[in-house]
């Protein structure tokens, strides 16, 4: 027992709790973990820290941040800046700091993205020039990697010429400048274009500044639109208009030039304010014009192509870049109006005649119509005065009816001159367009190229013979159809009307004539000239001191009228005719 308690006391109480504990006490732990914490960084979770490149691979980039682990990002988020080495400072995000497996994640994409938004907003004010990487393309540009924001390069900002091929661009590191900021919708749109517009805005001014009218300089086609073709001079464009392609006719510049061809081209003005440069292509070569044959004179004629229509004419190229007008009074000797499009068309083969040319004006008139003989050549032999024809009607006018007689030759037909005896307000009471109408020459005007025609004169004048029939002083009966003016309009034998004033329209009994009443009226005024008649039915019964005698139906010439005028119409001119000759030899015998 005492030997037990001997080797006990002398080796005294072994301590179990500090053994399991790896010799070390719950005091000494602390203060060594203590003290391990202070050799780190202090690191929480979801903010951005600063890390330290240690090493990287085609796959990863391991990052120390000085925290326990060290954290593992895949190379393509560095991708924007394939500079990165290893001892490189960068930016990375804290996600967690240790995972199931004890492992810190980090990432830089977002640490970026974070403060991208910042930085963006600020390159917008300062004008800063960045890099971004383009990582595809889409719908009218590209996208790019900015600060690992995806911002916006619309293809008209690639750069000053137009891009046609966009792909090209695709995965490349490009310098931009931010343009515009939608802070709503957080888009950024970006512009390359603008990092080059500074450089040749100066390159413009010196390039302008040496430019002369008149001056040769060699260019490429940058650009072609329906009104004209833009030509890249060396950092600098002009504009080729259409109407200086070519001397000739041009329907669109495509038909001369094409895309990225090299072409020399003259200066013909510019201007320094606005950096506008008018370009010429066909001012190099000579003018059409210029060799055009000498020999060639007014009255020749020439052949050539319709190029042109207009409503007034035709435009005939007689040689390359030389054309002639064919207005459309000289395309027909018909003087109705008509459209050029009546006559020719585009791509007709056609022969005229040289009307007016003027070289130094370059310009000349053509015609057509002179290839056939006027109509109006010895117009008095095939039209004398007296003849009869037959014409078309074509026009009216208030104050008579335009017919044609040929191609050519137009007459008019006074109102006047329809009808003997038929009242007419308007010529289309008469007849309508397009009528067959027998006519009289009445007049010929070669000089002015007018004919006056006559309709009425095919036939006698039936008031030749209305003028013994109704002398002053005959009684006829007659009915009011009409009152007009305070006056009667009396219907009388043979179609004609007579006027009754107010005053002589009193009846015997007292009371006036009205409308459908029948009488008997005596002839105060008759006048063949103005085809007029006046009556009264008052100097029937009446006699007075100015009233010729009566002869109340008892001439033997008015008796024939009288029974003719059952059979009789207006327009039976034969009979009134006979009717006439027989009561002159009457009052011969």
């Amino acid at each position: 027992m005492a030997n037990t308690k001997e080797r006990t006391q002398g080796t005294g109480e072994f301590d179990w709790e500090k053994y399991e504990q790896d010799g070390y006490s719950a005091q000494e732990r602390d203060d060594l973990s203590t003290k391990y914490e202070e050799t780190l960084n202090s690191v929480a979770e979801r903010e951005v820290v600063k890390g330290t490149v240690v090493s990287m691979n085609k796959k990863e980039v391991v990052i120390n941040i000085g925290s326990k682990s060290e954290g593992v990002i895949a190379t393509n988020e560095f991708r924007y800046n394939p500079d990165l080495k290893v001892g490189d400072e960068v930016d990375v995000y804290v996600e967690t700091q240790e995972d199931k497996y004890g492992q810190l994640v980090i990432s830089h994409k977002i640490a970026r993205m974070h403060s991208a938004w910042d930085k963006v907003n600020e390159v917008l004010k300062t004008g800063e020039v960045i890099t971004g990487h383009v990582k595809c393309r889409t719908k009218g540009g590209l996208i790019v990697d900015v600060f690992g924001l995806e911002a916006f390069l619309p293809g008209s900002q690639i750069d000053v010429k137009p891009i046609r091929d966009y792909d090209m661009y695709v995965g490349k590191n490009m310098e931009f400048k931010v343009v515009k900021i939608n802070q709503e919708f957080k888009n950024v749109v970006v512009s390359h274009k603008a990092l080059i517009e500074a450089e040749l805005e100066e390159q413009k001014k010196q390039i302008i500044s040496g430019l002369e009218k008149g001056q040769v300089l060699e260019g490429t086609v940058k650009n072609i639109t329906s009104y004209g073709v833009f030509i890249d001079l060396g950092g600098v464009d002009g504009l080729i208009h259409i109407t200086d392609l070519s001397w000739g006719r041009v329907n669109h510049p495509e038909e001369i030039v094409e895309l990225d061809q090299k072409l020399n081209v003259v200066i013909l003005d510019f201007d320094d304010e606005k950096k506008r440069i008018a370009l010429g292509l066909k001012q190099l070569q000579a003018h059409p014009w210029d060799a055009l044959d000498e020999k060639l004179n007014v009255g020749d004629k020439v052949k050539g192509k319709v190029v042109v229509m207009a409503d007034y004419g035709a435009f005939v190229e007689i040689a390359p870049g030389v054309e002639g007008l064919i207005h459309v009074s000289e395309m027909s000797w018909s003087q109705h109006l008509r459209s050029a499009q009546d006559f020719l068309n585009v791509g007709d083969e056609v022969e005229a005649v040289i009307l007016t040319l003027d070289r130094e004006e370059r310009k000349m008139s053509l015609g057509i119509k002179q290839l056939v003989p006027d109509p109006w050549e010895g117009i008095e032999t095939r039209y004398p005065i007296g003849s009869q024809h037959s014409s078309k009607v074509r026009n009216f006018t208030n104050f008579g009816v335009f017919v044609e007689l040929e191609e050519g030759i137009d007459g008019l037909i006074h109102i006047s001159d329809l009808s003997w005896q038929k009242k007419i307000k308007h010529p289309s009471e008469f007849c309508k367009v397009g009528d067959e109408l027998d006519v009289v020459v009445l007049e010929i005007d070669r000089d002015n190229r007018r004919i006056s025609l006559g309709h009425k004169q095919l036939e006698e004048n039936p008031w030749d013979a209305f003028e013994d029939t109704f002398k002053e002083g005959t009684t006829h009966q007659g009915t009011i159809i009409e009152q007009k003016d305070k006056s009667g309009i009396v219907a009388l034998p043979y179609g004609l009307e007579a006027i009754c004033p107010a005053r002589h329209m009193r009846k015997e009994d007292g009371s006036n004539l009205k409308v459908e009443d029948a009488a008997d009226f005596v002839v105060i005024e008759f006048n063949k000239d103005a085809r007029k008649i006046v009556v009264s039915h008052t100097r029937t019964f009446e006699e007075g001191d100015d009233r010729k005698p009566s002869k109340k139906q008892g001439s033997k010439g008015v008796d024939q009228v009288n029974k003719s005028a059952e059979k009789s119409t207006l327009g039976d001119l034969d009979a009134l005719a006979e009717l006439k000759e027989k009561m002159d030899k009457g009052d011969d015998e």
